[in-house]
């Protein structure tokens, strides 16, 4: 099963946890419809209205971060390593 970890941000407003294990996501976007049935809204707070990641979050896969941020069709593979991070800025 893939692992889909959060940072601390996203688990304290969607109440999420640490890692969650999910079976066959095979792309990035079907990771975050899988996160969205499980927890409503999530998608729409990682996505904007056209199904793009939004310019404050960060999606990591096995290490890799996913460039295509429209498509989303980075694959993910039954044991990947996905990390959803909150994008920081600021000085």
């Amino acid at each position: 099963m893939a692992s889909i970890r959060f940072t601390p941000h996203l688990r304290r407003y969607f109440d999420l946890p640490d890692t969650w294990e999910v079976e066959g996501p095979t792309t990035v976007a079907e990771v975050i419809r899988k996160l969205d049935a499980g927890w409503p809204g999530l998608a729409f707070y990682i996505t904007d209205e056209r199904g793009y990641l939004r310019q404050h979050v960060a999606v990591w896969v096995d290490g890799r971060q996913v460039r295509d941020r429209m498509t989303l069709d980075e694959p993910v593979g039954p044991d990947a390593k996905v990390d959803i991070l909150q994008a920081l800025s600021g000085g």
